[in-house]
């Protein structure tokens, strides 16, 4: 049990709480944290813990293991650290609501094949009459990717080593030609619970002036909690954390361009602070993870791996924050209530949806 009064800080931070006094200091230059001293009122620091660091092959192996959620709920569970969201915490996040606003945190779906589209909707109008009209819709390939906003089922789409979360191993998935435990159903009466939107412009020196965080950029674990001083907000349990980095404003401006290029997200090390502060799910505006990074095309979405598989942690991809950013900093105000409702599909591993932010 780590001492009283310490938070863990992302490897390129240290950070405490003394006397209700909380600050961080930095280690890299990657990161938006300063090296501005820590000291209570007193002049006097308890104590400084730092996140292991996350560099290479072997930490990232650590970290797989030390962090790992594994039977925390039982050998069957399915639901992983959306056990976190407790009917209390529905609640909590229920009261949130004071404006009557919503917002949707979804991308259009994409119809209309890009160089970040290989996989679109096929819309098709069936009939038109005077009585009415009909069309149906047909994906060419996965809604996964880096296109359509989606969320991927705990289980089954992501492995490590031949097996995913809770040890579902692809033997199982083989043999029942689907995910036999930890699929999207079991996801069927909706995610409600508290959300935290990160937008990664307002910190230090990251988003450019029309909007967005250049690709390749890494968002640290130091850099979420420089975040939550940000805007006034500290992650709890069972909540949804999401990261805006600009990237459809980027798209609209510039085009799209291929991840070989670059992608700004979440550097690995962010799987440690998802495990100190119960973090429920994560969600970003493109696939989570920051490219390039450090590890091998073997690791080649390594928070993916530790988030999925290690933790239990559900994953939004390709949302779109743009709206709720602006509005957000309107209110400011990050924190909302979140739902979101998957299909209702029996050993699914994920499924097309959208998110709602509620003020």
């Amino acid at each position: 049990m780590r001492p009283r009064g310490v938070w863990w800080a992302g490897g390129v931070a240290a950070c405490v709480l003394s006397t209700g006094l909380f600050a961080c200091a930095a280690g890299t230059e990657d990161s938006a944290a300063t090296d501005d001293a820590v000291a209570s009122d007193d002049g006097v620091v308890t104590e400084i813990q730092s996140y292991p660091a996350m560099a290479t092959v072997e930490d990232f192996e650590r970290a797989m293991d030390e962090l790992s959620n594994w039977g925390r709920w039982g050998a069957e569970d399915e639901l992983g650290a959306s056990n976190l969201i407790t009917p209390e915490k529905r609640i909590a996040a229920a009261a949130l609501v004071t404006e009557g606003i919503s917002v949707s945190l979804a991308h259009d779906v994409a119809q209309e094949r890009a160089l970040d589209a290989g996989t679109i909707l096929n819309r098709e109008v069936l009939r038109v009459s005077a009585s009415g009209a009909s069309d149906q819709y047909q994906y060419t390939g996965s809604y996964h990717g880096v296109i359509h906003s989606h969320l991927d089922a705990v289980a089954c789409h992501i492995m490590y080593e031949g097996k995913g979360y809770n040890g579902v191993a692809m033997e199982e998935i083989e043999a029942a030609d689907g995910c036999p435990r930890g699929s999207i159903n079991a996801l069927k009466d909706g995610i409600v619970t508290r959300g935290i939107l990160f937008d990664a412009t307002l910190l230090p020196g990251f988003g450019t002036a029309e909007g967005w965080v250049e690709p390749g950029r890494a968002i640290r674990a130091a850099d979420l909690v420089a975040l939550e001083k940000i805007q006034g907000v500290r992650v709890e349990p069972g909540d949804v954390i999401l990261l805006h980095t600009g990237r459809w404003i980027r798209r609209d401006a510039l085009g799209p361009w291929p991840t070989s290029e670059g992608v700004a997200g979440y550097h690995s090390d962010v799987a440690y602070f998802m495990k100190e502060r119960g973090v429920s799910f994560i969600g970003h505006d493109m696939w989570n993870d920051v490219y390039p990074h450090e590890f091998s095309d073997d690791e080649r979405l390594p928070l993916h791996l530790l988030s999925l598989v290690s933790l239990g942690v559900g994953i939004f991809d390709n949302l779109d924050f743009g709206r709720v950013a602006e509005l957000a900093k309107r209110l400011n105000k990050y924190e909302f209530l979140f739902t979101a409702a998957p299909l209702r599909i029996e050993m699914g591993m994920g499924s097309p949806l959208n998110p709602i932010a509620t003020f």
